[in-house]
């Protein structure tokens, strides 16, 4: 492992800061936003030595042409930005690495959302034909027509829209944005269904997700890639510190080798060093404050005063960093030895010269714990006791418990035993004895056969060795040996340890050899302590805060130690020394971490190396080149001075790198960083000072340039930004920055100026830049960051109508763009210029088609946003159907007059319109509703005289055969009649007024037309009487029944097609027109059943009648369609026949009837009685009291015939009972 605390020379300064020069250089020219975005050029040049071109044009005979000339600088030009890109990134890298290896402010969050996987081109035509299939039925899920249409709009509407594959390509959409699109139309499809019992919509639901999960998952998971790098597939978790390195070389190209000699020099496993170089880099930070302050050299602040709160809020920064060290454990993955609570006061160490801030430590401060295992393994050379006695051994610590063994034969004394013990001694001493059992009856111990005392550190071999025993008296076992390992661990606050002699001024008077510990109390106080055997509180200490350690030449006065270093502070020396030079750099090592000093010791050997007469620098540079030729060239990266170096500008390099990896992973970020990336970008802005104003104004403007050029970025992260930002520079800031720069307020001022520009552009891009309402809420909150923008301070409101205004000034735009672009697509002004009128119509049509659903999408997906201003989302309505109107205006003053062809788009248009609160009777509304009132009068002119004319021609030349319910003439003028009323009622004209007209007019049509109808029918049927045979031969004509029905049929339709809604002012009076009509149809109806029943019998035959009656009632049974008047027939039939025998019975009241007449009116009058009956006549008719009076008489008059001449009537009686055949 190479060691970076041996591999900067002091004598390197000058070199060392002109390195600085160019890295800073460097650094400084990422905060021209005009150069490429992959690493900043630097401002100025570093001292690169190019090839001579001059000096060796005179010994050519030819210049070379200019053109060569320039390529071969524009290549030279390349190569030297391509270097100073990767030192720049190397540079970079080594302190990302600093950051994750020992992070101490920031921690990763574990509360954010998780991404999503990004959909990617490929998945989306993959989920284009799985869905392709399904439509086609060729997969194998069973699907009712309802889900089937569902998933058809889906596939046409959003999958197949350009909006989509562009968001899909700007890699802002994952399966759950597709997955909610859906859920979201079927929502509003299944609350639309009626309801079906036992089976709720939720259940529905339920099921339609679950068929949508599997048309996507198809044969495979659509959400797997097999293919995708394993660190992306984690990003999203929280990551080990191998997974960020791996990433952050991966975000700053930096490759395996590189990261591998960094990791070893910078000794990232080592948290001692890591924590030293925070040391150090605070230290650093405070001095350059206080230089600042000495040379008043400050950046430029709006006031004079924020000067001095500059360098205060260093010195906070800074002593909070302090802080936060302090309460980290002393060393990560150790035992749990947390720090103790040591008050400092409120300024560094590092700044107080003096012993009056300083903490002083008491010696118990320093009480160390250690944990020892005695592994004793055999005894090798017991030969003073037979065989098979028992032997065993003990262990203990002295001032601890005592522990044995298992019990062996002497022939084969081995255990393998183990025995832990704790102590608090830095120096314990270890005891270990063996024993055998006493055979003796009067022995009270076993006797002891030989013994060991140790005196092991932290530094002792660990490893079992052989140690010869201390053994009794005239004991045979003068080769005595036991082999076992003693183990004593370090505590991991206990830095360094092992024998220095030492000689100071304050503490260690005396030069003598001592047990020194380097203790680490809290991560700002060390000691050097120096203990005795078995004492757990040192005998002296030394606190090292303020020393300054370095090598030092051999004191000649002093006897013992060869290679001497030296602690020096103001007032105070130590000398140390110590037996072996490497056992000396450790010792320094270790201190030069624990005070924190900026000036690196170097062994005098290598500086003897580097100059070993005092020579010339030029034999320095050679050996420092040769040392970094063997570290690769890492070591001056790795050295390198953080101090030295613009962390704003190297800052922006690496959020940008950072972001732009972002963006190309596998997951629909939307700019959010994953939780790994947070936690190193934090970590790099509190422990480098960056400015968290100039970071989240870089983050801005990053976020800006992407979505400029298409990618889909969160509004919350931009607004979150913004207002940090607007905090800052109106002073308002909740973490106590106070101090606004010149620079910093010029900068927010151009982003936030940037920024309002880019809102307004996508809210005027609104359809494309969140097409179907994605991602989520993002339009809102576009529209709500706008509003902020817009704030002139972060305490004063803006006036609604501002914010109003602008955003009105916005769907201007959206409605033009959204109206070309939709004309694109349709292709509307080629068809326009060149095609038929008939073909514009269609185009035309489509068109509108279009625009409602343009429409009907804004209101699906984007109206939630506008919820403040709905007024606006109309506005922007009405001007995207007044660009509408203009193409609709061209394409109908094409169409030839009198064509109705053009009423389809008045309905698809006004259907539309009159559902929508906002636009019903509108602006465009209104336009639609001039043009198309001409049309719908001259349609309504021309039905009604084409009507007229049909009603004329036809019932000239009927033929009065049955057509459905009338007549061919009567069937015609009602569908007409029908069809016009139902084409006006079907355009739901939307103003009222003429609405109410067109509906009178027609009313008032109809029942002028039936009327005529209904009186041409009546003539017809008096002429067709005529005609007839009065005689009982008659037979009622079919014709005479199509009539019938003509006016059964008129009556019904006047019901439906005279008849005007009620709550109007005209109902008085129509209900009185209305009634003529009616009556007309009533009268007229009576009249034709007095003409059906007008007919007498005579002195025909009784059978011969009811043969008629019979006949007749059959044929009209069949032949009138409505049962109602057929009653009413029948009634009035019966009732005129029974009436006309009871005036003839009274005409001859004096007079006996012949017995023939009785007869024939017997029969008769039962017979019409009992056919009547059966044909449906209520009995309150039959039994009138006409009935009665005929019953009565032909009674009487048959009592008598009876009496007269018994024989007479034949059997034919008035009884019920009689059983004649009829």
């Amino acid at each position: 492992m190479l060691d970076p605390s041996s591999s900067e020379e002091e004598s390197d300064e000058v070199l060392e800061e002109e390195r600085g020069e160019v890295l800073v250089a460097a650094a400084a020219g990422g905060c021209s936003g005009s150069l490429p975005r992959a690493l900043p050029a630097p401002n100025r040049e570093p001292r690169v030595r190019e090839p001579g071109r001059q000096g060796s044009g005179p010994a050519r005979p030819a210049s070379p042409s200019p053109s060569v000339l320039s390529e071969g600088r524009e290549e030279q030009e390349r190569l030297q930005k391509e270097e100073r890109e990767k030192r720049l990134r190397l540079q970079l890298y080594v302190f990302i690495v600093r950051c994750i290896a020992y992070p101490f402010n920031a921690k990763q969050p574990t509360d954010m959302a998780r991404r999503q996987q990004k959909l990617n081109r490929q998945q989306l035509q993959i989920l284009k034909e799985r869905f392709q299939a399904f439509l086609n039925g060729e997969t194998q899920i069973v699907a009712d027509e309802a889900f089937c249409n569902a998933v058809r709009s889906y596939y046409e509407v959003f999958l197949k829209s350009d909006r989509v594959a562009r968001m899909v390509h700007s890699g802002g959409c994952s399966a759950n944005d597709f997955r909610d699109v859906f859920k979201k139309n079927i929502e509003k499809r299944v609350r639309s269904l009626p309801e079906i019992d036992g089976l709720s919509k939720e259940t529905v639901l339920s099921s339609w997700i679950a068929k949508y999960d599997a048309i996507c998952r198809g044969e495979e998971d659509l959400c797997k890639q097999p293919n995708r790098m394993a660190l992306s597939a984690v990003s999203e978790l929280i990551l080990s510190k191998e997974q960020l390195y791996e990433m952050f070389q991966q975000i700053l190209g930096i490759k395996k080798l590189e990261h591998q000699l960094i990791y070893n020099a910078c000794q990232l496993d080592n948290a001692d060093e890591q924590a030293a170089q925070i040391r150090r880099e605070l230290d650093g930070r405070l001095q350059m404050a206080e230089q600042m302050t000495k040379e008043r050299k400050f950046p430029k602040f709006v006031a004079k005063e924020m000067e001095n709160m500059f360098i205060e809020e260093l010195r906070s920064s800074v002593n909070l960093l302090m802080a936060n060290l302090e309460s980290l454990p002393v060393s990560k993955g150790g035992p749990e030895f947390k720090l103790q609570k040591l008050k400092r006061s409120q300024n560094s160490a590092f700044l107080d010269i003096g012993d009056e801030n300083e903490i002083q430590l008491s010696k118990s401060d320093v009480v160390l714990s250690f944990t020892l295992e005695i592994v004793i393994m055999e005894v090798q050379g017991l030969k003073s006791v037979a065989p098979n006695r028992i032997v065993y051994c003990t262990m203990e610590v002295e001032g601890g418990e005592k522990l044995q063994t298992d019990q062996a034969e002497a022939s084969r004394p081995q255990w393998g035993t183990q025995g832990d013990f704790t102590t608090t001694h830095p120096r314990p001493v270890v005891k270990v004895k063996l024993f055998t059992e006493s055979t003796g009856v009067l022995a009270l111990e076993d006797k002891e056969l030989g013994r060991v005392i140790l005196y092991p550190t932290s530094n002792s071999s660990k490893s079992p060795e052989l140690h010869k025993m201390i053994v009794p008296k005239n004991s045979q076992d003068t080769d005595l040996k036991i082999k076992l390992a003693v183990r004593m661990d370090k505590p991991p606050h206990m830095k360094h340890c092992g024998y220095l002699y030492a000689l100071g001024q304050k503490v260690w008077k005396r030069w003598k050899k001592r047990y020194f510990v380097l203790v680490q109390v809290s991560q700002y106080t060390f000691a050097m302590c120096s203990y005795r055997e078995k004492k757990s509180e040192p005998q002296e200490l030394m606190q090292l805060e303020g020393y300054t350690v370095d090598y030092t030449a051999p004191h000649t006065g002093l006897q013992g130690g060869r290679m001497f270093f030296n602690a020096v502070k103001e007032g105070d020396t130590v000398i140390f020394a110590s037996d072996d030079d490497q056992d000396r750099i450790l010792w320094v090592q270790a201190i030069y971490r624990a005070t924190g000093q900026s000036y690196k010791p170097i062994p005098a050997s290598q500086a003897q190396k580097m100059n070993p007469k005092g020579g010339n620098v030029h034999m320095e540079l050679s050996q420092l080149h040769a040392d970094r030729a063997q570290k690769h060239g890492m070591d001056e990266f790795i050295s390198a001075n953080p101090c030295k170096f613009d962390h704003a500008s190297l800052f922006r390099v690496l959020q940008r790198q950072t972001l732009d990896h972002r963006l190309n992973d596998s997951y629909s970020c939307l700019g959010w960083f994953s939780p790994g990336q947070v936690f190193v970008l934090d970590e790099y802005c509190a422990r480098y000072g960056v400015r968290g104003c100039h970071r989240h104004l870089c983050y801005l403007n990053e976020l800006m340039d992407h979505s400029e050029n298409g990618a889909v970025i969160d509004p919350t992260l931009l607004h979150y930004s913004f207002a940090f930002c607007a905090s800052h520079v109106h002073g308002n800031r909740p973490d106590g920055i106070g101090t606004v720069s010149v620079e910093e307020r010029e900068r927010f001022e151009e982003t936030k100026n940037r920024l309002s520009s880019l809102l307004e552009n996508q809210i005027s891009h609104f359809r494309y830049c969140f097409p179907f309402g994605r991602p989520e809420g993002a339009l809102k909150a576009t529209l709500s960051l706008l509003e902020r923008v817009l704030m002139k301070d972060i305490a004063t409101p803006i006036p609604a109508e501002e914010v109003k205004k602008v955003v009105r000034k916005c769907l201007e735009k959206a409605a033009l763009i959204n109206y070309m672009r939709l004309t694109e697509y349709a292709k509307i002004e080629e068809i326009l210029n060149q095609a038929t009128p008939a073909r514009k119509l269609e185009e035309v049509l489509h068109l509108a088609e279009l625009c409602i659903e343009v429409l009907q999408q804004n209101e699906e997906h984007h109206a939630e946003a506008f919820t403040w201003w709905p007024d606006l989302l109309a506005e922007h309505a009405e001007k995207f159907w007044s660009l509408f109107s203009v193409d609709m205006d061209s394409a109908l003053e094409a169409q030839p007059q009198d064509s109705w062809d053009t009423f389809p788009l008045f309905q698809l248009l006004n259907n539309f319109l009159r559902n929508d609160k906002l636009l019903h009777n509108g602006k465009f509304h209104k336009h639609l509703q001039e043009i198309f009132v001409p049309l719908v009068v001259r349609y309504v002119d021309l039905m009604e005289s084409s009507i007229a004319q049909s009603i004329h021609r036809g019932l000239e030349q009927e033929s009065w055969q049955p057509v459905n319910n009338g007549s061919a003439t009567s069937e015609d003028l009602f569908w007409k009649l029908d069809a016009l009323q139902m084409f006006v009622f079907d355009l739901h004209w939307p103003e009222p007024e003429f609405a109410n007209h067109l509906e009178q007019r027609l009313k008032l049509m109809a029942t002028d037309m039936i009327e005529a109808c209904v009186k041409r029918t009546r003539i017809a049927f008096e002429l067709k009487l005529q005609k007839t045979n009065k005689s009982m031969d008659l037979r009622i004509p079919a014709s005479v029944c199509t009539m019938f029905n003509v006016l059964v049929d008129a009556k019904k339709q006047t019901a439906k097609l005279c008849i005007l809604d009620g709550g109007q002012e005209f109902a008085g009076q129509w209900q009185q027109y209305h009634s003529k009509i009616d009556d007309l149809i009533e009268e007229t109806v009576k009249e034709i059943i007095s003409l059906l029943v007008s007919k007498k019998p005579g002195m025909d035959l009784a059978d011969t009648y009811i043969m008629f009656v019979r006949q007749n009632q059959d044929i009209l049974r069949e032949k009138v369609n409505e049962e109602m008047y057929i009653e009413k027939l029948f009634d009035q039939w019966y009732s005129s026949s029974i009436k006309v025998i009871c005036m003839w019975l009274a005409d001859r009241l004096d007079l006996q009837l012949h017995v023939y007449q009785l007869k024939t009116l017997i029969k008769i009058v039962k017979k019409t009685y009992r056919d009547f009956r059966l044909q449906g006549v209520l009995e309150g008719t039959l039994n009138s009291k006409t009935y009665d009076t005929v019953h009565s008489r032909l009674t009487v008059e048959e009592a008598t015939v009876s009496v007269t001449d018994g024989g007479g009537l034949q059997g034919i009686t008035m009884k019920d009972s009689d059983e004649e055949e009829g």
